[in-house]
C-alpha cells in the first residue's frame, strides 16, 4: 500500500463521516433533551430529495441546502408533535416515521421525475479552492479538497458544543433532559426547550442528507441514506453526547465504511458482503460495548406532563 492508497483513504473517511457527523450533532440537542428520535433516517431521506429536486430545478447548491433544511425540520416537526404533544410511545413513532420518510421520498421522486432509463443529475458541490494550501503534499489532499458540507460538519461542532455548554439554552436543555419537573418548577417550559431540539436535530439531519445528495453524490436513488441515520443515533451514545466524541466517533464509523470501499477498489479477497457489513458491524459492537457504560438522561424518552405527579 502506497503514499496515495492512505491520502486516499484519509480523505474518504473525512468525506463519507460529514453526514454520520451531522446527524449525530443534530441529536446531542434532541437526545440531552429526554426524547429519543428513531426517524432520523426518515429525515435525512426526505431532506437529500428536497434538496436535490431544489438544486436540479433552480441549479442552486445553496439553495438546495436551505430547502434540505427546511424539509429536515419540518419533517422532523411531526415527531416532535407524536412525542411531545400527543406524546406517543417515542420508538414507534421514529420507527414510523422513519418507514414513511423512505416511503414518501420514493413516491415524491417518480411522481416529480417519472420512470427515466437513466436518473437525473446536478452539479454537485464544489470543492473549496484553499490556493497553495490545497498543494501541500499529504496535507493538502487530505484536509483541503472538500466541499463546503464537509467544512460545515465541521464547524457545527464547535458551535454545537459552545450551545450546549456555554449558553442559557444549552442549560435549559441540560435540565429538561435530566429533572423536567424540577426546570417546570424554575419557569422553563419544559415541552417548549423539546420541541426545539427535535427540530434542531432535524434541521441537522436535513443538512447530512443534502451532504449525500448535493455533495457526495450528484443524483438521488432510493436507499441512499443506508442506514447512516441509524449509525448517527449510536454514535451520539457512543459519545456520550459529548461534540468533540461525536466528531472522533463519526470519523471512526466514517473510516470503517472508506476502508471497505477501499480494499475491495484494490481487489482484496474478502467478499464483497464481507466488507459492505463492516460499518454495521461496528455499530452492532460499539452499542453492545458501552450500553452498560453510558448514563442516559434521567427523562429519556419519556414524556412530561405536568399534571401527573
Amino acid at each position: 500500500m502506497n503514499t496515495d492508497f492512505f491520502i486516499s483513504l484519509l480523505n474518504g473517511t473525512i468525506r463519507t463521516s460529514a453526514p454520520i457527523l451531522l446527524a449525530a450533532l443534530g441529536q446531542v440537542y434532541t437526545q440531552k433533551s429526554g426524547i429519543l428520535d428513531l426517524s432520523v433516517e426518515g429525515t435525512m431521506t426526505i431532506s437529500a430529495l428536497a434538496g436535490f429536486i431544489v438544486t436540479f430545478v433552480t441549479n442552486s447548491t445553496g439553495l438546495g441546502l436551505v430547502a434540505a433544511m427546511l424539509a429536515g425540520m419540518l419533517f422532523s416537526s411531526i415527531m416532535a408533535f407524536l412525542s411531545i404533544t400527543v406524546k406517543a410511545n417515542q420508538v414507534i413513532a421514529g420507527t414510523a416515521l422513519t418507514m414513511l420518510g423512505g416511503g414518501l421520498a420514493s413516491f415524491l421522486y417518480r411522481m416529480y421525475f417519472g420512470i427515466r432509463k437513466l436518473p437525473p443529475v446536478i452539479v454537485s458541490c464544489q470543492e473549496i479552492d484553499f490556493g497553495f494550501l490545497s498543494d501541500i503534499p499529504f496535507i493538502g489532499p487530505v484536509f483541503f479538497a472538500h466541499n463546503i458540507t464537509i467544512y460545515i460538519a465541521l464547524v457545527m461542532v464547535g458551535i454545537t458544543w459552545f450551545v450546549m455548554k456555554k449558553t442559557v439554552f444549552g442549560l435549559q436543555v441540560h435540565a429538561v433532559g435530566e429533572q423536567p419537573r424540577a426546570a417546570d418548577s424554575k419557569g422553563i417550559q419544559v415541552n417548549l426547550i423539546r420541541f426545539i431540539c427535535v427540530m434542531i436535530g432535524g434541521l441537522y439531519s436535513g443538512l447530512a442528507g443534502a451532504s449525500l445528495s448535493l455533495g457526495f453524490m450528484n443524483t438521488y436513488t432510493d436507499h441512499m441514506i443506508a442506514g447512516r441515520g441509524f449509525i448517527a443515533i449510536a454514535v451520539v451514545v457512543f459519545a456520550k453526547w459529548m461534540p468533540k466524541r461525536v466528531l472522533g466517533a463519526a470519523l471512526l464509523f466514517g473510516g470503517a465504511n472508506t476502508l471497505q470501499m477501499r480494499l475491495q477498489s484494490i481487489g482484496v479477497n474478502i467478499p464483497n458482503q464481507a466488507l459492505q457489513a463492516l460499518p454495521y458491524l461496528l455499530t452492532i459492537i460499539v452499542l453492545l460495548g458501552v450500553s452498560k457504560h453510558v448514563n442516559f438522561p434521567s427523562s429519556f424518552a419519556v414524556a412530561y406532563n405536568r399534571n401527573e405527579k
